[in-house]
């Protein structure tokens, strides 16, 4: 490609959205540019990488055993309404209607559309296993679109689906999956880590993410360094403690604390640690109203009781007036003793350990110390609540887990008969009875790789892509493009690497060297072959790597045959 013709409109001076590195170096190396929030053009130098990416998934996914298909974008919102995700999915689903008034959605995912081809298809289980994949666009009414294409309104998805008889094949694609998507991020050149997940919105009984590890990722995930633990932070698991105080239970007391609203008040008052002060919030759910308890010193993770609890949601209860007609007094003053007998009591496992503690007496202006679980509270629920901590330990081990930030670049479930289930989707076996597929379901962000590529490789000059990702493998720089010399070794060892399929970017434009140079580190160019009336006064050109090596290549009584051959061992080498 020359430069000359090459639609590349780079940038000197950073947009004022641009935050994040990626997003700052796709914007000024004119690989994106933005429309409107959440939503971006693809440049060509951009889209060269995206099919480079998109290529790679789709080997690997050829190669794991997947079949390619194309589903519609625009999906009925009956499908939905059969699932009860229509109203789930919530204001993140883009709705429309038709001149005929009737419903549809701009797919953010497929799996009622899949499954709704599937059922009508597939009746045996002579067809099954099936592994269906597509590489497709996605439409998520982001509240807050940020980082450019890391987080956008539309982008590109690789998703598949697998389609099952028994719950051992699910686990043996489930495996094949995760061994493709290693393979995807590996070749990739990306740092990556699989952690345990929340399943979401998409449901189903096990999730992991893929997380590419970066300064500035938006994601947070914990891993054991120790042992093979790790996970998403909104369901960490960490080694519990005891914190008792060795005692046994002494008379539970009603104590004043007028005007005390927060736990570092009542336990400064009543003279004890602020842990020792159990904290209890009040939680709607699809169920009804629960009770969920953490030590003061803690933060409940609300993930983890939606996941619990089986439960779409779970919203707080923040309302001053509803916490006083469900409690009988306001958030300061609440706690769990003497709560209605229909709202269950969820703690955290930490506090399970605690004696002589205190709570909210449900009265304004109290509180009860010297609470007690077996005396003072019964049935209550302990489970992994509370927010992970930095300084906890692991669950498996005991080692300290280590916090890193990071990007999603991919996720795998195990989705059980969800689907299939609610939208009728049955096999017969070989007895002749019709049973629900098992299915999984495997998602890549196609388009939010770019964006964790860059973030891992780059430096104060620009990008430095990975050798599967990068959109030319070398850049020939001609210097006084009017010295003809220059001009027609230029010409010819573009046409001859180019024979040698290699990716070549002719840099022919009238500008000056350092703007040429500038340039070729910014969009991330790995070699570039510098072609000038010095060098070649010298019988010589010059070969700079990204990595900031530089080697020469005498060209004086070579063929050119010779010169580009001794070009492309560097180039590969670079690779």
């Amino acid at each position: 490609m020359r430069l000359s013709n090459y639609f590349l409109p780079t940038l000197k001076e950073t947009p004022a959205d641009a935050e994040m590195e990626s997003h700052k170096l796709m914007l000024k190396a004119g690989l994106i540019r933005k429309v409107t929030a959440g939503i971006y053009d693809y440049l060509p130098l951009g889209f060269k990488v995206l099919n480079s990416i998109e290529e790679v998934v789709r080997e690997e996914m050829n190669r794991a055993g997947a079949q390619e298909i194309k589903l519609p974008i625009i999906q009925p919102a009956t499908l939905w309404k059969e699932t009860g995700r229509w109203e789930d999915f919530g204001p993140e689903m883009f709705k429309l209607a038709d001149r005929k008034d009737r419903e549809f959605a701009l797919g953010p995912t497929h799996e009622e559309i899949i499954t709704d081809m599937v059922r009508n298809e597939l009746n045996s289980y002579k067809d099954l296993p099936l592994v269906l994949f597509q590489i497709n666009d996605k439409y998520r009414d982001e509240i807050r679109p940020r980082h450019g294409v890391m987080r956008s309104r539309e982008f590109l998805m690789k998703d598949a689906y697998s389609f099952h008889a028994t719950q051992e094949s699910l686990d043996e694609t489930y495996e094949r999956m995760y061994d493709a998507y290693a393979r995807i991020f590996d070749r990739l050149g990306l740092n990556w880590v699989a952690v345990e997940a929340p399943t979401g919105l998409m449901g189903g009984s096990y999730s992991q993410e893929f997380m590419a590890l970066a300064d500035e990722g938006g994601e947070e995930i914990v891993v054991c360094e120790s042992c093979d633990y790790s996970s998403n932070v909104e369901i960490a698991k960490y080694e519990v403690s005891s914190k008792g105080d060795g005692k046994g239970p002494s008379k539970l007391k009603k104590v004043e604390t007028p005007g005390m609203e927060t736990v570092e008040e009542v336990a400064e008052h009543l003279g004890i640690s602020s842990q020792k002060v159990v904290k209890t919030f009040i939680y709607r759910t699809d169920d009804g109203l629960v009770a969920a308890l953490v030590g003061g010193d803690d933060d409940i993770e609300e993930m983890k009781l939606i996941n619990h609890l089986g439960t779409k949601k779970a919203e707080m209860v923040s309302s001053q007036q509803e916490i006083k007609e469900i409690t009988g007094a306001n958030f300061g003053s609440i706690g769990p003793v003497g709560l209605d007998d229909d709202i269950p009591v969820y703690a955290d496992l930490d506090v399970k350990s605690f004696t002589n503690f205190t709570v909210g007496a449900n009265e304004d202006g109290y509180h009860l110390t010297n609470v007690n679980w077996e005396r003072d509270l019964e049935d209550v629920n302990f489970i992994n609540l509370r927010k992970v901590n930095r300084g906890d330990s692991c669950p498996e081990c005991g080692s300290e887990l280590e916090f890193h930030k990071s990007i999603e670049v991919g996720q795998i479930f195990q989705l059980g008969t969800k689907y299939s289930d609610s939208l009728g989707g049955k096999y017969q076996d070989e007895t002749g009875n019709l049973n629900p597929y098992i299915m999984g379901c495997y998602g890549i962000g196609i388009s939010r790789l770019i964006p964790a590529v860059i973030q891992q490789n780059y430096d104060s000059r620009g990008i430095n892509w990975t050798s599967e990702v990068t959109p030319f493998s070398a850049e020939l720089i001609v210097l006084g493009s009017e010295d003809e010399k220059s001009f027609q070794l230029g010409e010819k060892l573009y046409e001859e690497l180019k024979k040698r399929n290699y990716e070549i970017l002719l840099d022919d434009r009238e500008t000056s060297p350092g703007f040429k140079f500038n340039d070729a580190d910014l969009i991330g160019i790995p070699v570039k072959i510098i072609i000038g009336p010095r060098g070649l006064e010298n019988g010589v050109l010059e070969v700079e790597f990204r990595s900031g090596n530089k080697e020469e290549i005498e060209v004086e009584n070579r063929e050119i045959e010779q010169i580009a051959e001794k070009l492309g061992e560097g180039i590969s080498a670079s690779a």
